[in-house]
């Protein structure tokens, strides 16, 4: 067993020894798959962490970004999204198809009771009886029972399934809190990363202004051509039209932000600048401990125990079903007479069925649900395998996307010394405006992709905790919504 098994993971474990110690039960008894894990990431953890040694993944990571705004959005989303109270409403459905499956090994209840009056005719055929009232009443009262007793498992075997798919659900469940808080995360990091943009836009636009006003001023003096001025007008022009494309930017990021809150779109408070914001510290582990950790496994685990029930369901089909019937009650004429002893009457019954020859119909159900057992190994082993694939993707992004950070913070700062001796040559007279207009544009752009490469940095790190999962999935479901809450 795994060192830190989650709670969901105990239950199914839990049910998978519920099966295997199944006595009397048709069908094929639950063994947990083992898929190929290797031994170390492709890009081992200790690489990519540097200078971080943290390999605790129970943590809360976005408390890392150290922006209280954050750490309240998600606080607010864990509670809100509706893709969460969704997920929790069917956990819910789940239950309830549980309690009814397992309804069916226990007897089955019921009371009845029926009045009615009548007249016969007394001109037929034949004579009416002497003494025999006309109209006359009949009264009736009766408790019934009715009991399948589970002789090969059948009900013992729609139970295990229907408790699978409950785990399941939940797991599903556990999965949206996953995602929407990895989406919060990433949400907000591109609202800031577009919010520094325009920040950088309008100081561009802002500088740009100024050496129009000084070039017109020029040019109407006779000192520059129109050739200059003209360079001077595009350049502005271009930080101005950045700024709409970036606000449009802003106004999705704050429209998706509120959808994942539970809110009809609207603005979005701030935190931290982006460049201010901390670093979580990046997860480590060992490919193995995925299985305990990610919801998706542990739902595909479930399915697929799900899928082994049901072929006992269907073997079942072929053995012999025995069914229990009683009746107790009174039935009288009078209704003052209903409970006399005399008026007592009551039945038992016992009914043994066998299937002798279905011409392949229950053959054809053992096939069908083999085959989908089939089908739920095959995707537990591709979610493995994609749990692999995006932990190694989110590793590799993390050690690649701070070294392309690395290298764009060295860009901008040897464009920020081109520019400014470019300008310091134009002044003297030793060059053309266009050297200028050339290094400060290659600045602007070098700066918002600057702010890209940042953005980009924080994403993998988000992405990291999304692949691996964690016993942080755990924490964030104590704080949001249950699915008894949706009611």
């Amino acid at each position: 067993m795994f060192k830190h098994a989650s709670k969901n993971q105990a239950h199914i474990l839990a049910l998978a020894s519920l099966m295997t110690l199944s006595a009397c039960t048709v069908g094929p008894d639950y063994v947990r798959p083992k898929p190929d894990m290797p031994e170390q990431w492709r890009t081992p953890a200790a690489e990519t962490a540097a200078s971080t040694s943290l390999s605790n993944t129970d943590l809360l990571w976005w408390q890392g970004f150290d922006d209280p705004v954050l750490n309240q959005l998600i606080a607010d989303a864990l509670l809100e999204n509706k893709d969460i109270r969704l997920a929790a409403a069917r956990v819910d459905q789940y239950l309830g198809a549980l309690q009814t499956t397992r309804s069916a090994s226990f007897p089955q209840l019921g009371a009845a009771a029926d009045a009615n009056r009548s007249r016969s005719t007394e001109a037929g055929a034949s004579p009416f009886p002497a003494g025999v009232a006309n109209p006359s009443s009949l009264y009736n009262a009766q408790f019934n029972l009715a009991w399948e007793i589970d002789l090969f498992g059948r009900t013992r075997r729609a139970t295990e399934a229907a408790q699978a798919q409950v785990l399941s659900s939940e797991e599903d469940r556990r999965a949206v809190l996953l995602s929407v808080v990895s989406g919060v995360a990433s949400s907000y990091i591109a609202l800031r990363a577009s919010d520094r943009k325009l920040e950088i836009a309008q100081a561009t636009l802002k500088n740009y202004a100024e050496t129009l006003r000084i070039f017109e001023l020029r040019f109407a003096g006779g000192v520059i051509s129109q050739l200059e001025l003209a360079q001077v007008q595009s350049q502005y022009q271009l930080a101005l039209a950045t700024i709409p494309s970036i606000e449009q930017q802003i106004a999705a990021q704050e429209n998706l932000l509120s959808t994942l809150l539970g809110r009809n779109p609207g603005t979005i408070p701030r935190g931290k600048p982006l460049a201010q914001l901390g670093f979580p510290p990046i997860p480590e582990g060992l490919p193995s401990s995925l299985l305990e950790r990610r919801p998706d496994m542990l739902r595909a685990e479930a399915d697929l125990m799900a899928a082994n029930a049901q072929v006992g369901v269907a073997r079942s089909l072929y053995f012999p079903t025995l069914s229990l019937t009683g009746a107790y009650g009174s039935a009288s004429n009078s209704l003052s007479s209903l409970f006399s002893g005399s008026a007592t009457a009551w039945g038992l019954g016992a009914n043994l069925a066998m299937p002798l020859a279905t011409f392949g119909n229950i053959e054809g159900q053992v096939k069908s649900a083999e085959a989908v057992y089939a089908q739920q190994s095959i995707r537990y082993q591709q979610s493995a395998q994609q749990a692999l694939r995006e932990v190694n993707d989110a590793l590799t992004g993390i050690e690649k996307s701070r070294a392309a950070l690395s290298a764009q913070n060295k860009r901008v700062a040897a464009l920020k010394e081109t520019a400014y001796f470019a300008r310091l040559r134009f002044d003297n007279g030793l060059t053309s405006y266009l050297e200028v207009l050339s290094s400060e544009d290659d600045l602007f752009n070098a700066q918002l992709n600057n702010v890209d490469a940042q953005s980009a940095s924080y994403g993998q790190v988000i992405n990291a905790y999304k692949a691996m999962g964690g016993g942080w999935v755990s924490q964030a479901d104590g704080l949001s919504v249950k699915p008894a809450d949706t009611r």
